[in-house]
């Protein structure tokens, strides 16, 4: 079953505990620790265009809009790129309340596609889990690279085996709301590391009625370790430069959930160098 339909019109609600604000604020810091010399020397001798390009990140994976939001307000040109088409048209409502400049493309990650260069592309959340394989996740790279501009950067997050496999395992969780509840079953298939959660969602109906609405979603997430991320990362052409703890940002443990990892544009030349 395709996920993030029905599970959409919920998904904020269940996730208003995810610090967002958190991420963003840390985005943000990477994003100044790793900039190049030469590229803060290229903001001032550019024309606009190109520092509008410089300037421009694009959210991958970008879901309901919630980080998106948050570095358009930090003055960011944002794209968000998702596959759910239920997750975008939430993300739009957002943009309407809001005003900011988003563009929002339903696009399957494996396959995006923009007009242009941007200066850095971010993925969190665990979106690159759902690319079960290493294929995938190449050739995802491989674009991210192409569309990144010149020394621009990749931060990404992804969940570990560790996190799947001891930390989730087989295990179910049940939450009540007052207008929703679900019961999330959560199944660990270490032969190839995939994991499955069923949701079970039952949202009140408008009607006023004391009663619900009940729908399930399937969904698939793979572990990958460090050590095949760092691979992927340099095969696609990129150059790693580090990786941390999410949850600590100090070193990677083998008992790390979640880690980041920032890598770097490094074949492009711009038209000045050529």
């Amino acid at each position: 079953m395709e996920a993030y339909t029905d599970f959409a019109g919920v998904y904020d609600t269940f996730m208003e505990e995810t610090p967002y604000e958190e991420w963003c604020e840390y985005i943000i810091t990477l994003l100044h620790r790793y900039k190049t010399e030469d590229c803060m020397a290229k903001d001032e001798a550019d024309g606009d265009k190109l520092r509008q390009e410089r300037n421009t990140i694009l959210d991958l994976g970008c879901g309901t809009g919630a980080l998106t939001e948050l570095m358009a307000a930090k003055g960011y040109d944002m794209i968000g790129i998702d596959n759910s088409q239920e997750m975008l048209q939430i993300a739009m409502e957002k943009r309407q309340r809001s005003g900011h400049d988003i563009l929002y493309l339903l696009q399957d990650m494996r396959e995006f596609e923009l007009y242009g260069t941007v200066g850095a592309i971010i993925s969190v959340c665990d979106s690159l889990n759902y690319l079960l394989s290493e294929e995938d996740l190449l050739t995802t790279f491989k674009l991210v690279d192409n569309y990144l501009y010149p020394g621009g950067l990749f931060i990404f997050d992804f969940n570990t085996v560790y996190k799947y496999e001891v930390v989730i395992g087989d295990t179910t969780i049940a939450e009540n709301r007052e207008d929703c509840s679900f019961i999330w079953e959560n199944y660990y298939h270490p032969e190839d590391e995939i994991n499955e959660y069923d949701l079970t969602i039952f949202v009140k109906n408008d009607s006023g009625e004391n009663s619900f609405k009940r729908f399930s979603e399937t969904h698939y997430q793979r572990g990958y370790s460090l050590e095949q991320m760092k691979s992927l990362v340099e095969k696609a052409g990129m150059a790693f430069i580090t990786a941390q703890d999410a949850d600590t940002h100090g070193e990677v443990t083998t008992e790390s959930e979640r880690i980041y990892v920032i890598a770097r544009e490094q074949h492009k030349r711009s038209e000045k160098q050529v």
